[in-house]
C-alpha cells in the first residue's frame, strides 16, 4: 500500500473535545486529500455519528479521491459501549452509515467488534450480504482489545486471530486494524505475519502513539476530562517522564533527516511491509500534511537499528 491514511475520529470525538471545530475538520480533510492521501477511516460509533456526518461534507464533490473506511458493531450509550453483531442490526447500520457519507458505496466495512451473543459467522455473513448488494466493496475486522487478550499464557493477539480464522471460511478479510506504533509493536510478533500470508492489509492504528511520539506533549500537562490519554496507564506524570527517552531517540532520527519525530514515527510503521498502511488522527491542516509527507522519508539501516535499540515503552502496569 505504501502511504500514510487519515483517522478521522479525533475531529468530533474523544480527544481534546475542546478544540473540535467542523470547519476546520473539513480543511484538514482537504489537505490530506490535497497531500496524498487516500484512506479516510471513520465508524458510526464516533459521536456518535457526527464523524460520519463530518466525512460525509467533507467528500461532498470529492468521494472518488478518497477510499472510505467505516466501522459497525459498537452501540455508544450515555455511560456505555456495547456490541450489537445481528445481522438486521448490521443491514440497518449500513444504510445509516451511506446516508451520513452521502455515498453509495462503502470501499472497507469493518466489524469494530464481535458481538458475544452472536455467533461472528452470523454478523460476518451479514456483512458479506452487503457486499453482495454492491453497498460494499471489502469487509474489515478489528483488532480485539489488548485487555481481552491479557491473560496468563495468551499472546495479545491470539483472540483476534481467532476470530479471523473464523470469518475468513465465511468471505474473505481485506483488511485487519490494529495498534502498532514505535511503543506498542506487538502486532508484529503475530498478527502482521498473518496478514502478510494471505495478502489482508493491515491498518495501523495510533500509530504516534496517541500523539505522544509526536514529541509535542509534555509529562504532567494534563488532558481534558473527556480524553482518554487521561486515564491511559502510559500517559500519567509519571510514565510520560520515564518514556522521554522514546520521543528523544526519534528526534536525533528526525534531526539527520530534516524531518519530525511524528514522521520519523510514521515511516517505521511504513517500513513493516507493504501491505502497512498508518492511520494517525489529526485534527489540523498543518498535521494531516506532515503525516502525509511521511510516505516520502526513506529511514536508513541506522536508522532501524537506533529504533530497535530503544527502551521499551512503559505503563503504569510496569
Amino acid at each position: 500500500m505504501g502511504a500514510v491514511g487519515l483517522g478521522c475520529m479525533p475531529m468530533s470525538w474523544a480527544y481534546s473535545t475542546s478544540q473540535q471545530r467542523g470547519d476546520r475538520s473539513l480543511r484538514t480533510v482537504h489537505a490530506a486529500l490535497d497531500a496524498g492521501v487516500h484512506l479516510l477511516d471513520t465508524a458510526d460509533m464516533y459521536g456518535p455519528f457526527t464523524n460520519e456526518l463530518l466525512v460525509g461534507r467533507a467528500l461532498k464533490g470529492r468521494r472518488s479521491d478518497a477510499f472510505l473506511s467505516t466501522k459497525c458493531g459498537l452501540l455508544v450509550g450515555d455511560q456505555h459501549i456495547v456490541a450489537n453483531g445481528r445481522p438486521g442490526y448490521v443491514r440497518r447500520a449500513c444504510d445509516a452509515s451511506l446516508r451520513r457519507l452521502q455515498t453509495d458505496v462503502i470501499d472497507l466495512y469493518q466489524l469494530h467488534r464481535a458481538d458475544p451473543e452472536v455467533p461472528v459467522e452470523e454478523t460476518w455473513g451479514a456483512m458479506a450480504d452487503l457486499v453482495t448488494a454492491g453497498k460494499v466493496r471489502s469487509l474489515g475486522l478489528c483488532a480485539v482489545g489488548a485487555r481481552a487478550a491479557r491473560r496468563p499464557g495468551s499472546r495479545m493477539h491470539d483472540g483476534t486471530i481467532r476470530q479471523l480464522e473464523r470469518v475468513q471460511q465465511v468471505f474473505p478479510v481485506s483488511a485487519v486494524e490494529a495498534e502498532l506504533s514505535v511503543w506498542s509493536p506487538e502486532a508484529l510478533d503475530q498478527l502482521l505475519p498473518w496478514c502478510t500470508a494471505r495478502g489482508v492489509g493491515l491498518l495501523a492504528a495510533m500509530p504516534l502513539g496517541n500523539g505522544y511520539l509526536t514529541g509535542t506533549l509534555k509529562p504532567g500537562q494534563g488532558f481534558e476530562p473527556d480524553d482518554p490519554r487521561a486515564r491511559h496507564p502510559r500517559f500519567t506524570a509519571e510514565m510520560m517522564a520515564a518514556n522521554q527517552p522514546v520521543v528523544a531517540g526519534l528526534r536525533r532520527i528526525a534531526e539527520r533527516h530534516g524531518a519530525t519525530p511524528a514522521q520519523v514515527a510514521l515511516a517505521w510503521v511504513l517500513r513493516q511491509g507493504r501491505y502497512v498502511v498508518p492511520v494517525p488522527g489529526a485534527k489540523q491542516e498543518r498535521w494531516a500534511v506532515e503525516n502525509a509527507g511521511a510516505a516520502d522519508l526513506v529511514l536508513t539501516d541506522r536508522d532501524v537499528a537506533e529504533i530497535a535499540g530503544l527502551p521499551r515503552a512503559r505503563g503504569s502496569w510496569d
